[in-house]
Formats: structure tokens, sequence, C-alpha cells
């Protein structure tokens, strides 16, 4: 008799992660779920409600209604050296990191796949609305992340920044589902977590009100919202040419382009496209952030959606912050190629042409592109496959 995989799942509390133990049980591994706790820092109170235990709780009534064994794992520490103290650090930057993106990246494909090997796992799952694919390429194997199948749930992009190591050992039992066929599994199976709403919010801590939380750290600092009209010629830099630095280049903008229209609390608490917490009136249409200067404290605004300073024709990721899910078919300097890319969760896949060149890698759009914002990840496509990402420098 052939010996089970073992399987750790890691069960959040909600209803997808309790789907997936249900379903690696009825595929026949053996299978353990684990509970990441990954706050508790009172020095930095993210709110008054603080739904980690309630959470806990259910993860631990799901593995006891599937019997299978049940342990919670406190992360906290890694979370905050890895993730909360490099969101400080970006926010002060004047940058938008993605929690969830770092959270996958940092916890739960490292600390936690750690955590799993350790306990003799083959492999560990998560309730992700995303798949693994296999490619044999040259006589060896390759792994592939796929897009979910529900079109309105796929959380590859969350994914983007895997390896091939942490891929060859993720299951993600969901993702050949749609939401409402999971739901209707979690009944029919009497999970606890059936109707449970989905969680908002950083990765596994619950509600978190950004800029309260990032004052606690950061500190207010007064400053001036500087309107900026839609004629001003900065943002004419280079539509016409081919010219890459050009094309990705921020447009540069300067108090003197436009008029003070307001203050604000501190420039690190906003981010591109913001429209939300400006609390300016009196305009024909809404004020979005086009800019923020950290080290001046001044934010740029632009009036209406179709301002031209929300919109760029391309970005730049640095070698550094370049990363191929798929190792072979990385772009040597000085090759091209086109892909779908997206620059959010949930945006739509938009047409691009990646440019390798010494220094990084440019990403130049089809079409300018809304609210290109440094720190956030790009992630390119080719059909359902994602093969690689960066961070936006610019």
């Amino acid at each position: 008799m052939s010996m089970k995989k073992r399987v750790v799942v890691g069960l959040s509390g909600g209803v997808d992660s309790s789907v997936a133990a249900y379903l690696l049980l009825q595929q026949g591994y053996e299978v353990i779920g684990m509970f990441m706790k990954n706050w508790h820092d009172d020095s930095v109170t993210i709110s008054d409600e603080c739904p980690w235990i309630d959470d806990s709780n259910d993860a631990m009534i799901v593995a006891q209604h599937l019997g299978i064994p049940f342990q919670a794992i406190d992360l906290s520490e890694q979370y905050k050296a890895r993730i909360v103290d490099y969101m400080f650090n970006e926010y002060q930057r004047g940058r938008t990191p993605n929690p969830d993106v770092l959270c996958n990246r940092e916890i739960k494909f490292d600390v936690f796949l750690n955590a799993a090997l350790k306990l003799g796992a083959d492999f560990v799952a998560t309730g992700h609305y995303c798949r693994r694919g296999v490619a044999e390429a040259n006589g060896h194997t390759t792994y592939q992340l796929l897009a979910g199948k529900d079109p309105n749930k796929d959380q590859s992009y969350f994914l983007c920044q895997l390896t091939q190591e942490q891929l060859s050992r993720s299951l993600f039992p969901i993702g050949e589902l749609l939401k409402p066929e999971v739901r209707a599994m979690a009944k029919e199976a009497g999970l606890v977590t059936a109707d449970k709403k989905d969680s908002q919010g950083l990765c596994f801590v619950g509600k978190v009100h950004l800029p309260e939380f990032l004052q606690q750290r950061l500190g207010p600092r007064k400053g001036k919202v500087v309107n900026i009209p839609a004629e001003a010629t900065s943002f004419r830099n280079g539509y016409a040419h081919d010219d890459l630095v050009a094309l990705t280049t921020p447009y540069t903008m300067a108090p003197e382009a436009g008029n003070v229209v307001g203050d604000h609390n501190g420039a690190h608490y906003y981010t591109i496209g913001q429209r939300k917490g400006l609390n300016i009136g009196g305009f024909p249409e809404p004020l979005f952030v086009i800019g923020t200067d950290t080290d001046k404290n001044i934010i740029y605004t632009g009036m209406g959606e179709d301002h031209p300073g929300l919109y760029r024709q391309g970005l730049f990721v640095p070698n550094a912050d370049e990363h191929w899910i798929r190792p072979d078919l990385q772009l040597a300097v000085g090759e091209s190629r086109d892909y779908m890319a997206r620059i959010r969760y949930r945006q739509p896949l938009a047409k691009c042409t990646l440019y390798k060149r010494a220094e990084g890698l440019y990403v130049i759009f089809e079409k300018p592109t809304k609210s290109i914002t440094p720190g956030q990840f790009v992630a390119w496509y080719e059909d359902e496959e994602l093969i690689g990402s960066g961070v936006i420098n610019a």
C-alpha cells in the first residue's frame, strides 16, 4: 500500500480554505490544518475589533468537523519584520506597497511552507483562486501559475512573486471552482464557514484603517495640496517617440505649475489615483492625487477622471525587482516581447511590450494606463499563465 501524500493546508477561518481542506481529503491526501497568527502588536493597534480570535476558532471547528489534526502557528514576529516594517518604510518613501503579494511571498509560501515541511509535508495548500499547471520544457518539469477559473475571483496576481521551488510544493484545490460552487460545497459538507463573509484588509490581519495605522508610526506632517491644470506642459513627455526612458519617467511637477487648494496631514498617506480622503470641495469634478513628494511634503492633484496626469504610457522595473515565475522565459538584455499585464488586482489585462535593457525592464502599454503607482507590482501574463512580475519603480 502506498503512503498517502501529506498536505498542510493554511486554514484562515474562511470558506475558501475550509473547502480546500475538504477537497484534499476527498482526493485522498493526509491533511493537517494550520492557522497562521500574524499579528499581535499592541504598540500599533489595528482596530478595536480583533477578528483573528474568531477566525482561529472557526478554523479549529472546521478541522474538528473534518476530523483532521489542527495547530495554530504564531508567525507574528516574522510578519512584523518582513511585512509591517517593509510597509512603513515604503510609505515613508512615498511608495505604495501591496501587503497581500508580500504576505504570500514572505509568509505563506516561505515561513509557513518551511513549518509544513518540518511536519513532513509533501505540499502546502491554500484557498487561493488560482491553479497550478505543469509544463515539460527541455526534458525537465516547469510549474505554471494559472489564473483561477472564476473570472471575478482570480487571485493569481497575489501570487506573482512565487518561485518554481514554491510552486512545486503548492496546491490550490479550489482554483477550478467558482465562488458560488465553493459556498454550496461548504454547505453540503456542513462547514461552519459556509456563509461567512469574505475577509477584507491586510493579509490575515483583519480590518485595517490604513491612514490611522500609518499615522501611529509615521506621525502627521501638515503640507500643501497643489492642483495642476490639465493643460500644464509637464504632461507631454513623449507619446510620439520610442525613447523608453522618456516614456517611463514620471511627470515632473512643481508647486509653481498649479495652485494651492488645501492642506493635508502627510504626503506619505496618499497614493497615486486616490480620490477619497482629500476632503477638498468646490470643484466641478473630483480631485485625484497625481503625484506625491514626500521630501517636500507636497501632494499634487488633478481634476477629473480624464486628467492627463493620471495616465502614463509605461513603467520601469529595476533588475533587483524583476521576477520570473518562468525563468526559462526570462528576457535577455536587448530582447523584447509582447504580453498582457496588470498593475493591480482585478484590473483587466492590458496589452504591453516588455523591453529588457541593462538597467532593468521597461513595460510599455499599448494605451496610456491609469494610476501607475511606485511600490505596487506589475504582473505579465500569456493567456491564462502568469509569467513574471516586478515592483514598479517609476
